[in-house]
């Protein structure tokens, strides 16, 4: 029966290191990824580090054999450096270094006999930087624990396997030298080849939930002003009011509807009337608590949803609206009138977000028609949103019709 010889297998755990680090390095420059090119500098590093101090051992002499475990200790504080750029932090410049400095010191100054208490400083340092590259994706709490365990239990599992036979070693066999040089040398090289495709794995499943988080945000954000849009808006109201129909709490639904916002437009120039815009959504959101949803829902009008009585966000829908008609906008031809409608609609727990903005709707429609620059509160909501959507009809085909654009 053939036994696997531990050169070959340091060797084979190089090769693929090399490899899945040359792509983590093409992929990280493909999709200007910082972490991607951490990452896969990391493992060239360290593949390099480990083949040459393989293929070569005692011939190296001390000084490079230092440097080449120095290189090893540096590409483990690279890994963890990569999950902190990963995760938005800055380098940790200090820590990169500081593991290959503390093994430099402690072979320098350790008896040249001590090779077990070097061999337990070496996998100590490891240790180290596993644990801290786990705790780094561990804090990371945008994400489940269900989807992100294999991102920690993966640097753990690699640092239990160095410390292992370390504990071994040291407390039940300290005399016994072929321990350490047969069975756990083949254990550290098929770990290593596991312990790199594994992480790879975990690598590109961050990177690609992070993408597909991106991409559903783009999908819900206003590009103008950063706000949710209508889908984005649905959704997150649709969760708040399942969320307080639990509790049996009231929610109130308040559109927005910035007054005579072509004529800002054909006076100024749509720049002017993007800023205006951006003002707007600046005032409401200022104006409104971390837990109430806003967004825009189309042009020129705005909503949002309160976990409130209607009593109290007419209050928040008044205190908008005096906000935005003192911001003072002046452009080169002079002032800028910024007033705007509001309709505000409650209802108990449970009511549907379409009920309310059609409620809220009719409500802006009474404001308009009352002058302008006005809030208006539903006085009740309509029977069903085809009753609405007839009398919606019958507005527009009214001599008077509500002013598309106003």
């Amino acid at each position: 029966m053939m036994s696997l010889d531990s050169i070959t297998l340091y060797l084979v755990a190089t090769m693929v290191a090399a490899l899945l680090g040359a792509m983590m390095v093409f992929f990280g420059r493909q999709e200007n990824s910082p972490a991607l090119k951490w990452w896969g500098t990391a493992y060239l590093l360290g593949a390099a580090s480990v083949a040459l101090w393989t293929a070569a051992g005692d011939r190296l002499g001390p000084h490079l054999y230092l440097a080449l475990n120095a290189v090893g200790f540096v590409a483990c504080g690279m890994v963890w450096n990569a999950a902190r750029v990963f995760h938005g932090r800055k380098p940790n410049w200090p820590g990169l270094v500081l593991g290959a400095l503390a093994w430099v010191a402690a072979v320098t100054l350790l008896d040249p006999e001590a090779s077990m208490l070097r061999m337990i400083i070496g996998a100590g340092i490891v240790s180290v930087y596993a644990a801290l590259t786990a705790s780094e994706l561990w804090t990371e709490r945008r994400k489940s624990l269900q989807r992100r365990w294999p991102a920690f239990v993966m640097p753990v599992m690699h640092g239990c396997v160095l410390m292992l036979p370390v504990l071994i070693g040291s407390f039940l066999r300290p005399h016994d030298a072929g321990f350490s040089q047969s069975i756990w040398v083949k254990v550290f090289a098929v770990e290593l080849i596991l312990y790199a495709v594994g992480t790879v794995f975990v690598i590109f499943m961050l990177v690609s939930e992070r993408t597909v988080t991106a991409h559903r945000t783009a999908a819900s954000t206003d590009p103008l002003t950063g706000m949710l849009n209508r889908r984005g808006f649905s959704e997150a109201c649709g969760r708040v009011i399942e969320r307080e129909a639990k509790a049996g709490r009231p929610v109130t639904v308040m559109i927005f509807d910035i007054d005579h916002f072509k004529s800002i437009n054909d006076r100024f120039g749509h720049p002017a009337g993007d800023e205006m815009l951006k003002l707007f959504s600046t005032v409401v959101v200022s104006n409104l608590r971390i837990t109430d949803m806003s967004g825009r829902i189309g042009g020129e009008e705005f909503a949002a949803l309160l976990p409130c009585s209607l009593e109290e966000g007419v209050l928040v829908a008044e205190r908008v609206r005096e906000a935005f008609e003192t911001s003072g906008v002046v452009v080169d031809e002079g002032p800028v009138d910024t007033t705007v409608s509001i309709g505000v609609a409650g209802g108990p727990a449970g009511t549907e977000l379409e009920v309310l903005l059609a409620s809220a709707d009719t409500a802006l429609y009474q404001a308009k028609r009352g002058g302008r620059n006005r809030v208006e509160a539903a006085e009740e909501l309509p029977l069903s949103l085809e009753n609405w959507r007839r009398q919606s009809a019958a507005r527009i085909s009214a001599p008077q019709p509500r002013p598309a654009t106003a």
